[in-house]
């Protein structure tokens, strides 16, 4: 009978659902830079000849 009248103490969990949706809110910053080094020579040809692109 003591086991019986344990077992009515036994605590109760409940998980339920949210009825809002779950927003998740990202800043995202992207930034780049490229850095070519080239050759005078190369560099020379491309300030003379600007239409090779």
């Amino acid at each position: 009978m003591t086991a019986f009248a344990l077992s009515g103490c036994v605590p109760r969990i409940e998980i339920a659902p949210s009825t809002e949706p779950i927003v998740i809110n990202m800043n995202v910053k992207i930034e780049h830079e490229i850095h070519i080094k080239v050759d005078k020579d190369v560099e020379k040809m491309l300030k003379t000849q600007s239409d090779i692109f």
